[in-house]
């Protein structure tokens, strides 16, 4: 595809910029280094930036149509609790913590857009609000939402991009409605009657009625919604017991629920309401006292139709991107960017920049100890930022997108 000068002139800038931040990760909610050194980079470019959620950096360009329209480019910042195996000159220095999923990535090219669209305002027919927000592994988005990240100005549509090791490289995924999913966090808290494991009738075993409701939530995705509706019930984490031959009182367990659809307390599936009724169920066979909270973690990320149409259109063909560079994509992974866009009626578009390499060993999966990035795909999202900006404000100037 093709990727012009102004963007390949700063290609090294932008591999600095990203073995920076991966060298120097910061968890969710403490990317004190991370945001200084994305204030200072826009504060060079001549931009104000205003702090959000603590950590997040926003800073607004103004076209030469301050009253146009105006486009939010989004970036998140934070790295993931993962000890780092890759020996690279860029290793992370912070023990426990690495850029394990592609944000640091993310921010070097926003800021490297950034830079870009600066040197060429004058050009520009409307404003590009940069947001680079913290903690998106928790759907922190919420917060910048509640600090006014879509006012002053108001934002009329959104953009955001991830680089994706599934993907190969150079591949981009664009697709319209549901492209990643609606998460829900879960808790089951039962409660038995602790004892003897010699002598189990004398006790209450929430274990084995844990055991049980982990086997009938698979009922739930396999036979009572439809295949051709993704539903993902997992379970993560189980805490129960203090020695091998003692029945425990109480089991807690946490799990996630995904899913691809409209799945709300009216809607035909609900898996939520099923899985309750599973643990009220189970819970009253075994005697045991259980409850299921449930807490929304991301929700449903759907592509705006007409956005993703304008992208087919105006971008791909500007990019001279040919077909076997394009991926229909979507996974049953959450992103919080739902804020930014159809969660608060915003038309916006999220795309995948495929880093999958296998010689350069950059497909390994997202959160592993071993997950890095080819490099050589940086350069596709700031390309895409750019030319998404001119192409949308050139096109809202003849019609609505």
């Amino acid at each position: 595809m093709k990727i012009s000068e102004e963007v390949l002139c700063l290609n090294d800038e932008l591999i600095a910029l990203r073995r920076d931040f991966h060298q120097h990760p910061e968890i969710g909610g403490q990317e004190f280094r991370t945001a200084e050194v994305v204030e200072k980079y826009l504060q060079d470019l001549g931009l104000e930036t205003q702090r959000m959620a603590d950590t997040g950096v926003v800073a607004t360009l103004y076209g030469n149509r301050p009253n146009g329209k105006t486009i939010l480019l989004r970036a998140d910042m934070d790295a993931l609790f993962v000890e780092e195996e890759n020996e690279v000159p860029y290793k992370s220095v912070n023990p426990g913590v690495m850029h394990a999923c592609g944000h640091d990535g993310h921010t070097a090219m926003l800021l490297v857009a950034a830079k870009v669209l600066c040197a060429r305002k004058d050009e520009l027919k409307g404003n590009v609000k940069f947001v680079f927000q913290p903690n998106e592994e928790v759907g922190a988005a919420h917060l910048m939402v509640r600090d006014g990240v879509l006012q002053n100005p108001s934002v009329d549509a959104s953009f955001g991009l991830h680089l994706w090791s599934p993907i190969r490289s150079g591949v981009i995924g664009i697709k319209s409605g549901s492209v990643m999913a609606e998460m829900y966090n879960f808790k089951i808290t039962l409660v038995g009657k602790d004892g003897h494991t010699s002598a189990p009738e004398a006790s209450v075993d929430p274990i084995i009625c844990a055991a049980n409701i982990i086997q009938s939530f698979q009922t739930v995705q396999t036979r009572e919604i439809s295949s051709l509706k993704p539903t993902n019930i997992m379970f993560g984490k189980i805490q129960a017991g203090t020695s091998s031959n003692i029945i425990p009182q109480k089991l807690e367990m946490e799990g996630s629920l995904r899913y691809l659809y409209d799945g709300g307390e009216n809607s035909e599936e609900n898996p939520r309401k099923r899985m309750e009724r599973i643990v009220k169920s189970v819970c009253e066979a075994h005697r045991i006292d259980g409850k299921i909270e449930f807490e929304v973690s991301n929700y449903i990320l759907i592509n705006d139709e007409k956005i993703i149409d304008f992208i087919n259109s105006d971008v791909v063909p500007k990019m001279e991107i040919t077909h076997n560079e394009i991926q229909a994509y979507q996974c049953l992974g959450g992103e919080d960017f739902s804020e930014y866009s159809n969660h608060n009626n915003i038309p916006g578009a999220f795309l995948f920049i495929g880093v999958g390499n296998e010689e350069k060993k950059t497909d390994r999966p997202h959160h592993s100890s071993t997950f890095n990035i080819d490099e050589d795909c940086l350069k596709i999202g700031v390309e895409l930022f750019k030319n998404i900006c001119f192409a949308y404000f050139d096109k809202m100037e003849g019609e609505e997108c």
